[in-house]
């Protein structure tokens, strides 16, 4: 028998899944398939844990995990047939609002792109991506300029995307981010996230933050796109994310004897984050310890 959740595990890892959002939709749906063949409760918690730990930064994916198994939990009293078909449903329910969160987000996020407006975004997020294209089909005519993003390149993926959908892109190397900003006479920057804390903080791909000191030091505004499911209920009580460290070998094997650091993420503060949008609309971060308080409820009990 096929071990969906083992697979999914190790496909997060190694970020043949990635972005926030397809690691958590990725989560449900392998303990959906558990679910679907019949596992106990016991057995689901085991399949949670090993999804849990895949990566260690992205907050939605044990929020996605947590979500299911106290689905699991509330139900684990009905009959076995019952027990099957009202966890499917929920997981189901979970599953498609995690997707429909992005078109929802590209409506709002749209609004804020401006005729004739240069925005720069670092790695790649499909939020974003859709806003972007979501106002370039409105008519909202614009160019988008996108960091390369070392050492895995997602902004070459960014590109690439935004190409396929005539939205006309620029790629820069990550280390002129500060010349660019002045040079293209950037107006906004646009970013995803891989958490939000309760201060407002947001945990984003490494360069997240330098970005976000250059844009800041010019007045630029910095804008998060992200789904309500990557806030940290966590961070309330005041619990750390881990920052992932993603080994050496990703930038060079050639180098012996040097010391090589790979951190995957960096924390952006608050105060240079302009505004956070998610699927309920557009708050400042200083409005994410209200909207955990409520999220936090809605993923651990709802």
């Amino acid at each position: 028998m096929k071990d969906v959740v083992s697979k999914t595990a190790r496909d997060i890892k190694s970020m043949k899944v990635r972005g926030a959002l397809d690691i958590a939709v990725a989560a449900a749906e392998a303990l959906r398939n558990s679910v679907a063949l019949g596992k106990t409760p016991k057995d689901l918690a085991k399949d949670g844990a090993k999804l849990k730990y895949a990566r260690p930064t992205a907050v939605s994916l044990p929020n996605a995990v947590n979500y299911v198994l106290e689905v699991v939990e509330e139900n684990k009293n009905l009959a076995k047939s019952d027990f099957k078909k009202k966890n499917l449903e929920q997981i189901d329910s979970f599953i498609s609002e995690q997707k429909n969160s992005i078109a929802r987000i590209a409506e709002i996020g749209s609004r804020l792109i401006e005729k004739n407006d240069t925005i720069l975004t670092h790695c790649q997020s499909d939020t974003v991506e859709g806003i972007f294209i979501k106002a370039w089909k409105d008519g909202v005519k614009f160019d988008v300029v996108c960091t390369e993003t070392r050492p895995r390149h997602q902004g070459y993926l960014t590109a690439k995307i935004l190409k396929k959908n005539k939205v006309p892109v620029t790629l820069i190397i990550d280390s002129a981010v500060n010349h660019m900003l002045k040079k293209l006479e950037v107006d906004k920057v646009f970013v995803g996230a891989d958490a939000v804390l309760a201060n407002g903080d947001v945990i984003n791909k490494i360069g997240t933050s330098q970005v976000a000191v250059c844009a800041n030091s010019m007045e630029i505004e910095l804008i998060v796109a992200t789904q309500s499911i990557k806030f940290s209920p966590e961070s309330v009580y005041g619990k750390v994310i881990e920052i992932e460290d993603r080994g050496s070998k990703e930038i060079t094997s050639e180098l012996k004897g040097v010391r090589i650091l790979n951190p995957a993420f960096d924390v952006t503060p608050a105060h240079h984050i302009s505004k956070i949008i998610t699927e309920h609309g557009i708050i400042p971060p200083a409005a994410a310890y209200q909207m955990l308080r409520h999220f936090k409820y809605k993923i651990e009990n709802e």
